[in-house]
């Protein structure tokens, strides 16, 4: 990335022109010239880190560098290629197909028989179908290159294992504010001068980059450049810088990550946690009808009978989003995620369901037991269909205790309610029906 760096990365400036420093982003002017110089990758670039590690013992093998936009996962690449006196080539899958990649192996192996090698850096790698991510793996097998693959998506489920089993996936995080603090440190002093905020300014600059140390490098040159006469209050920056959007990506991580974020703060009784989340989502653009689906199948899966109204409050702000619309349906949307969050917790239902299936599964087509089977024919009357069905209503308590599982299968059981909320009240009635059962020998 070109992106964090040390002041004295960019080189002597003596040794440029006036011209030549202005004309060069300031994030190619304060690129790192060394591994150590990189912000906010100290986990994995520290020698007890995996790729510090690697390096330490000479033994740097393929690589899929996983993050967020602006972390660093583009000069890492370049300063691993200095590290390792490998040639740096850098394709882009976006731009690259099967004909780029062939002359590019071509270049790789023609050096490798003059005694050179290759670091292949891949940005955007997700974006190879499978048949263009298996062309890599002869030449990574063999030595001819050593594969930097850089991606924003989740390795797991956008690279083919065969790829997978031949890197090792090292994880990028996005960086802190104390990390573009040191950023705009080090802006400062290629600049020669300050940035010209007040100190809540200068935390609402670098909290507009949202992690991405490429975005808070444009926004600083940005500001840079403004001929100001005071420090601008934050009021000030933002009326002068369009704050930028979450980084939300609808159908890839971020959208799962943050859905699950959602469910996990309702599941967990948070309703502060829970609305921040269902904001995020929203705020990035999110459908809220496929908010209001989920939040519904949270009702059904974590409250379930515990508090069946619940699932009706849910239902009943899905239908109010549908007639209100943005934003205002929204609202009830956020009320609806406090009632999950604060409404008492209970899987028993869906524990109860998940059983249901796996014993279906595994008993198959075991008829029903004959007495509670309608016999409409002769034939089926003679065959013993409904011989002996004991009608509850005639029953003592409106309750007969008898076997409704097929013939000679084991009662499973399944329901085994909480003592929350309304199943307080079911498991009572459960474990009276329970005892009735045994005492009936049903």
């Amino acid at each position: 990335m070109a992106d964090l760096f040390d002041s004295a990365a960019g080189g002597d400036p003596d040794d440029r022109t006036e011209r030549s420093v202005r004309a060069a982003p300031l994030a190619d002017r304060i690129r790192p010239r060394s591994l150590a110089q990189v912000i906010g990758q100290g986990k994995v670039l520290d020698r007890d880190g995996p790729l510090g590690a690697m390096l330490a013992a000479g033994s740097l093998s393929s690589l899929i560098l996983w993050g967020p936009p602006g972390v660093g996962k583009t000069t890492i690449a370049r300063l691993l290629a200095d590290e390792t006196e490998l040639k740096f080539v850098q394709i882009s899958a976006i731009f690259s197909g099967v004909p780029e990649l062939r002359k590019v192996f071509e270049a790789a192996k023609l050096r490798r028989q003059q005694g050179g090698g290759t670091l292949l850096f891949v940005d955007e790698i997700h974006r190879f179908n499978k048949a263009q991510q298996d062309s890599f793996l002869p030449h990574m097998e063999d030595g001819t290159i050593l594969l930097v693959g850089a991606t924003t998506e989740n390795p797991s489920f956008e690279l083919n294992a065969a790829l997978l089993s031949r890197a090792q996936v090292i994880v990028l995080k996005r960086l802190s504010l104390a990390d573009l603090e040191l950023l705009a440190q080090r802006a400062e002093k290629e600049f020669g001068r300050a940035l010209p905020l007040t100190g809540a300014a200068r935390e609402a600059l670098l909290e507009m980059a949202d992690g991405d140390g490429r975005a808070a490098l444009n926004l600083i040159e940005q500001v840079m450049a403004w001929k100001l006469d005071t420090p601008l209050d934050p009021e000030a920056l933002s009326a002068r810088l369009m704050k930028r959007a979450a980084k939300y990506d609808k159908s890839g991580d971020e959208h799962y990550n943050l859905i699950s974020a959602l469910h996990k703060s309702v599941r967990g009784s948070d309703p502060d946690a829970a609305l921040y989340w269902l904001a995020r989502m929203l705020e990035g653009g999110e459908d809220p009808r496929y908010l209001a689906r989920r939040i519904t199948r949270m009702a059904v899966e974590d409250i379930g009978l515990a508090d069946p109204a619940a699932q009706r409050h849910c239902l009943d702000a899905w239908a109010l989003y549908e007639r209100l619309g943005s934003p205002e349906g929204e609202l009830a949307l956020g009320q609806a995620v406090i009632y999950l969050a604060l409404a008492p917790k209970s899987n028993a239902g869906y524990v109860a369901y998940k059983g249901a299936r796996a014993e279906a599964k595994r008993t198959g087509s075991l008829m029903p037991p004959a007495h509670i089977l309608n016999a409409p024919t002769r034939l089926m009357k003679e065959q013993g269909y409904g011989s002996g069905y004991a009608y509850d209503h005639d029953a003592e308590d409106g309750f007969s205790g008898q076997n409704y599982f097929p013939d000679g299968m084991k009662r499973p059981v399944l329901y085994s309610p909480v003592e929350r909320g309304f199943e307080r009240e079911l498991k009572k009635r459960l474990d009276w029906f329970v005892a009735q059962r045994l005492k009936r020998g049903g």
